[in-house]
């Protein structure tokens, strides 16, 4: 029998049938109360109940953020950002569920963070359409947090009034959703015992300071982190990451002289579309805090934390990503850098630049081996033993614009929504995305990808990425496991990574 209506702990919600009516989608449940007027920068509080069925067939407005300009024609608002007067609001804690369950029960849980810097973002955004991934068996989940400075506003007031949830309100947001999932994600199906968290870019990182945070333990099994694996390889990037000490200096020149207000207690009253237009006239973003509280860390650095969540990780990146590499030129910024980062081993580093094809490959592909980087010294800092499985997206992406493959555009593909895209892709798209979401379920029912296809035949064997075999599944039309880059910066980077035993 088909699950239409649940009784979830805080009432009951009724779904509809999805495209294919042998899923059903729930939009728009509500997983905490909203966090408006004296909620507003507080840790999300219990929603409450409700008499009667919640009609769950609408998504719930996204976060306060800046609308898309329909005069700028950049890439992403070409490829997602198509809906420039989308429902937007403060109340905005939701969470949206695909199911499969016929009357099955204990099926995996994938509970998904969006991306978008901590700035922009949303679950509606058709790319995260789960439907293709719960034909597979799998429980769905998308959830939406706050951003930019509703989400992760420090300020000395808050520290005082709530010293145990100073700051970073969207991972609390995150962690609480995910909470709210254990805790009913029987009645729709899933397995509570058999979440994983995942999560692009800034969604990416997010799971890495969920992994980072140790009250997490139990919460969920793995974590899938793509293009999320940022590092401070390099100079010039320094993160989403700032210090508490920063963040209130922050806070408190934002109050007085953006907002002209003395007070919290002001500030919870000014009206949100104020609140927005005004942080967006502040430089910079709203980062995540290291607060001693949920993030003891950068969460860049989660996997070096002996008190993380111990769970085996899937982590890649696509070919192109950004261009965030150091400008060689800038000595002094570079001979800084490499001090602070790589102290006796600096002049090793400042060496590589003498090499003129490594120096253009840092130039062009900063983030990428920042990411090798990151996923090197992951595997060195799992000593005991939990498996790391790398990606490298590197499939053509067709397009007049001639896009390459972009930071994001793996979305379509393990989602399995190239059909919403307008790309014309071809059959051989297809099959890579039937190929990827087959490997990501397979990790969310096992932690590892490895085993068969939806087709019924045998997927091509992933090897685990460890510090002595550093091979990532390399995603384009053959799908094969392949090796690091044999270059300069890369034996450095595995050496910082992973020295040599002696």
């Amino acid at each position: 029998m088909l699950i239409r209506r649940v009784k979830t702990e805080n009432g009951w919600v009724r779904g509809l049938p999805a495209a294919d009516p042998r899923i059903t989608v729930y939009r728009g449940i509500p997983f905490a109360a909203p966090p408006v007027g004296e909620n507003r920068w507080r840790a999300p509080q219990p929603p409450a109940d409700w008499e009667g069925d919640l009609i769950c067939h609408e998504f719930a407005p996204a976060a306060m953020q800046p609308r898309p300009n329909p005069q700028e024609d950049n890439l992403y608002n070409r490829e997602w950002h198509i809906d420039h007067d989308m429902a937007m609001s403060e109340d905005c804690l939701y969470l949206n569920v695909w199911t499969p369950a016929q009357g099955q029960a204990g099926l995996p849980v994938f509970v998904w963070y969006f991306g978008g810097g901590l700035q922009v973002g949303y679950p509606s955004e058709m790319e995260f359409d789960g439907e293709r991934i719960a034909r597979r068996g799998v429980v769905v989940v998308t959830v939406n947090y706050r951003l930019n400075v509703f989400g992760f506003l420090s300020h000395p007031e808050l520290t005082a009034e709530a010293p145990d949830a100073p700051t970073n309100f969207g991972f609390l947001d995150q962690q609480f959703a995910t909470r709210w999932v254990k805790r009913n994600i029987a009645f729709f199906g899933g397995d509570p015992e058999n979440i994983t968290i995942g999560g692009q870019s800034a969604g990416g990182m997010s799971v890495g300071a969920q992994i980072a945070c140790p009250e997490n333990r139990g919460l969920f099994r793995r974590g899938i982190i793509q293009s999320g694996l940022f590092s401070p390889a390099y100079p010039g990037f320094s993160g989403l990451n700032t210090t508490l000490t920063a963040a209130q200096a922050r806070g408190e020149r934002f109050f007085e002289e953006f907002l002209g207000v003395k007070t919290l207690a002001e500030a919870r009253r000014v009206d949100a579309q104020t609140l927005l237009d005004k942080a967006l006239q502040y430089p910079g973003p709203w980062c995540a805090v290291i607060d001693g509280v949920f993030q003891k860390a950068d969460s860049n650095d989660w996997y070096t934390r002996p008190e993380r969540v111990k769970c085996p990780v899937l982590a890649g990146s696509t070919d192109s990503e950004f261009i965030l590499a150091p400008d060689a030129s800038d000595e002094d910024s570079l001979r800084d850098f490499a001090r602070r980062s790589y102290g006796p081993e600096a002049e090793r580093f400042l060496s590589l630049f003498s090499h003129p094809a490594t120096a253009e490959s840092i130039r062009r592909e900063g983030a990428v081996s920042a990411i090798d980087f990151s996923l090197c010294r992951a595997a060195r800092s799992a000593g005991d033993g939990t498996p790391l499985y790398a990606y490298q997206f590197a499939m053509d992406i067709p397009g007049w614009d001639r896009p390459g493959t972009f930071h994001s555009v793996d979305l379509w593909f393990f989602f399995e929504t190239l059909a919403k895209c307008w790309r014309p892709f071809e059959g051989r798209h297809y099959d890579l995305a039937r190929r990827m979401c087959d490997y990501w379920v397979n990790f969310m029912r096992t932690g590892d990808p490895n085993g068969t296809g939806s087709d019924g035949k045998p997927l091509p064997l992933w090897p685990r990425f460890t510090p002595a075999s550093p091979v990532r599944m390399r995603f384009d039309e053959h799908c094969t496991a392949a090796g690091m880059p044999e270059d300069p910066l890369m034996a450095f980077l595995l050496d910082q990574a992973a020295p040599a035993e002696s």
